[in-house]
């Protein structure tokens, strides 16, 4: 399902990004001493009490201002809030209540949404100074003491957030259905794909680009199956997204490609692969995603020969050699053209993606692959690996146990992926190897 928004909003200079880096474990947002420093959304996920939620710092909001940047900020943060189930607003104690904080709180009160106040900055342990009482005047209700710099108080917080977010609710697919994002740079047919595979205008398609802002989902049933596809927003390079919306669509298309099953990462065939095109699939790869390449607006790629196909091809695979199991196919939205072999290729990649292989197996392909190759050595020790299983799936998971893990050079690893790769045909998805150290003794 697709994980809630929260927000974290306040004037300039109270804490926020601190505070945003410390509740997600990760220095991420710039943090600097100068309002106005985080002048973009920055969002990653959270989890607390085994419930994850997407935390989204925003720059500090001056409600009145004439500081063109700090309007700009005002927007983004304005975005942000629209969009969030549960707000966090960021107070500093030694500060005192301002008049930005009212008029901040009083912007809060308007939307509706639930707010937990904060109050940053209290870094003494034990009860908190009686300065801390004047929040109470925002009418936000119970202030929450917390020190972004230490971490007191970051539980309660984060407590109290998850007592606002509303209740999660399990997305009910048939069984066996198969959630696919389509995902890629913005103009790149993404809607006209998901318009021609519904057969009804479920997007607006235009020229421009950055049309759709939202992720929407069209269920399909046909011949090969049962699909629900996310249409998402295009995903641009953070340096080109100007619109204030765009930030957030950006987000969801990310939290799209979190939900799906399968990635069709889409690229232009009039344009070819940019860098843009490997960060997009880059993602999905991280998230250990299937993943299907399709190569839009071949109809329109012109002075095609017999060969052209395949010289693209040759430059993708090159392109994208950071995930070389992935697929490529060559299709146009527009006329239709091979989008059989795209549903085909869904299925197979999602197949693939939660296959699950026998222990048994998985051994005897291990024995014959360290026969046909014997394991690197060092000084006279010499790797084994012991044996290995299937932790899990989606993607599928690995774990080696060996005697010596800094033996298990990277280009082994890579070796043995691929013979489990190629036995198994685990085409168009991730497979993750985890390396685990026993001793020599304890085997299977």
């Amino acid at each position: 399902m697709a994980k809630p928004i929260v927000a974290v909003v306040g004037r300039p200079n109270v804490g926020k990004s601190t505070l945003f880096n410390k509740l997600i474990g990760q220095r991420l947002s710039i943090v600097e001493d100068t309002p106005g420093v985080t002048r973009d959304r920055i969002y990653a996920e959270c989890e607390w009490r085994n419930r994850s939620f997407m935390l989204v710092d925003t720059g500090g909001i001056e409600p009145k201002t004439d500081d063109v940047i700090l309007q700009q900020m005002r927007r983004q943060a304005q975005i942000a809030i629209d969009t969030a189930e549960v707000i966090v607003l960021i107070t500093a104690l030694k500060d005192g209540v301002t008049a930005t904080d009212y008029e901040v709180a009083s912007m809060l009160k308007k939307t509706g949404k639930p707010v937990v106040l904060c109050v940053n900055k209290c870094d003494s342990i034990g009860e908190p100074p009686a300065e801390f009482y004047e929040f109470y005047n925002l009418g936000m209700g119970d202030p929450i003491a917390v020190s972004a710099v230490h971490g007191h108080g970051t539980g309660d917080l984060l407590d109290a957030v998850l007592d606002l977010l509303p209740e999660e609710e399990e997305e009910v697919y048939e069984e066996g259905t198969i959630r696919v994002a389509v995902v890629g740079k913005p103009n790149v047919g993404k809607s006209s794909l998901v318009n021609k595979i519904t057969g009804e205008e479920r997007a607006i398609v235009s020229n421009v680009a950055g049309t759709t802002r939202d992720a929407t989902d069209s269920p399909v049933e046909n011949k090969f199956g049962k699909f629900v596809f996310i249409d998402t927003a295009g995903i641009r390079r953070t340096a080109k997204v100007l619109e204030n919306i765009e930030r957030y669509s950006v987000l969801r298309a990310h939290m799209a490609v979190d939900r799906a099953d399968v990635c069709v990462v889409l690229i232009d065939a009039t344009v070819g692969f940019t860098e843009q095109d490997s960060k997009i699939a880059g993602y999905a790869h991280e998230q250990g995603k299937a993943c299907v390449i399709a190569v839009n607006k071949w109809d329109a790629v012109e002075g095609k020969t017999d060969r052209t196909m395949q010289e693209m091809r040759t430059k993708l695979e090159q392109s994208f050699s950071f995930m070389s199991y992935v697929p490529f196919v060559f299709i146009s939205a527009k006329t239709g053209q091979r989008l059989d072999q795209l549903f085909e290729m869904i299925v197979k990649v999602r197949e693939a993606n939660s296959v699950r292989i026998k222990t048994g197996v998985l051994n005897d392909l291990l024995a014959y692959a360290t026969a046909r190759v014997q394991p690197p050595s060092d000084k006279g020790r010499r790797l084994k690996i012991y044996y290995m299983t299937q932790a899990s799936t989606n993607p599928p998971t690995f774990v080696a146990f060996v005697n010596r893990s800094d033996l298990f050079h990277f280009s082994y690893q890579r070796y043995i992926e691929n013979q489990i790769r190629e036995s198994f045909e685990l085409r168009g998805t991730p497979i993750r190897l985890i390396v685990r150290e026993r001793d020599k003794t304890d085997t299977k």
